[in-house]
């Protein structure tokens, strides 16, 4: 056998991947998603047919945490374990980085195809969760649609000027405004007003804080009529009499920002609207 010179062999290698045509990995065809956060994403940009379940979080109604739970109806759903997802022989699982470790280790050990989301802390960065996204799940057009719809829907909205000064009240309690919430917010025309020195390590906020803050509106996230759960009572608290004439209230949900994704931006014009009310009422 003749002896060629590495460099020889480099380059008809080279040439050789000139020639051959270049072959993507087929898509997963049994996706597996285990959280909330990646259901929105895979649902929206993968065909039904290649998703094998999503969490059960997608349909939850005890309370409504999904913006998605009419439309994804009738899809299988679990509460992901080891043992549940294993039974669904996924080729592919999308997890949300961090989220259930045990079954991330599991999924490790036995070589099933993960693929970790990102936290999305900015508009920026839905922008690159959703292109990467779409690249791996094989729906580059999807994920491009996405974006063009949130371009709209940004380029739509009109909130007031100068901004007005919001306090978005959660079940809880819980009043912590940040990454894209807090960017929705801006771009709808309104500004966080919660007092950042009364806020507790956990995000919440007192009732007596939210009333000496006295904001132009306040946004209880929610249904008014919310049953008795004791989560919801704070929404309901006599103490917010107190800003009757000084405060614009009013329940609104607030499930598409639960998640921060394209999705989010469909918030955008009714927080706008809300602001425009509240800056009429004072």
């Amino acid at each position: 056998m003749r002896w060629c010179p590495k460099w020889v062999v480099a380059a008809a290698c080279a040439a050789a991947s000139l020639i051959l045509p270049a072959f993507a990995a087929p898509p997963a065809h049994r996706i597996v998603s285990t959280f909330l956060c990646t259901d929105e994403y895979v649902f929206r940009l993968v065909p039904r047919e290649r998703i094998a379940a999503l969490s059960y979080e997608a349909v939850d109604r005890k309370p409504v945490v999904s913006p998605i739970a009419d439309a994804a109806a009738g899809m299988p759903v679990i509460r992901p374990s080891s043992e549940t997802v294993l039974k669904l022989k996924p080729d592919l699982v999308v997890m949300y980085a961090g989220t259930n470790p045990r079954l991330h280790l599991s999924l490790q050990r036995l070589s099933v195809p993960v693929l970790d989301v990102p936290w999305a802390n900015s508009l920026a960065d839905v922008r690159q969760v959703t292109k990467m996204l779409g690249e791996k799940l094989g729906a580059s057009e999807r994920a491009a649609a996405l974006l063009a719809d949130m371009d709209r829907k940004i380029a739509a909205v009109r909130g007031p000027e100068p901004p007005v000064r919001t306090i978005l009240y959660e079940p809880q309690g819980y009043a912590t405004v940040q990454g894209v919430t807090e960017e929705i917010m801006r771009i709808a025309g309104l500004v966080n007003a919660a007092p950042p020195s009364q806020l507790t390590r956990s995000g919440q906020l007192p009732v007596e804080a939210v009333i000496a803050a006295a904001p132009e509106l306040l946004i209880l996230g929610g249904e008014e009529r919310s049953g008795n759960a004791r989560a919801y009572a704070i929404l309901h608290h006599p103490a917010f009499k107190a800003l009757h004439g000084k405060t614009h209230m009013e329940f609104a949900g607030l499930t598409p920002l639960l998640c921060p994704g394209p999705w989010s931006l469909d918030s955008a014009a009714p927080l706008a609207e809300l602001g425009r009310k509240a800056r009429g009422h004072r």
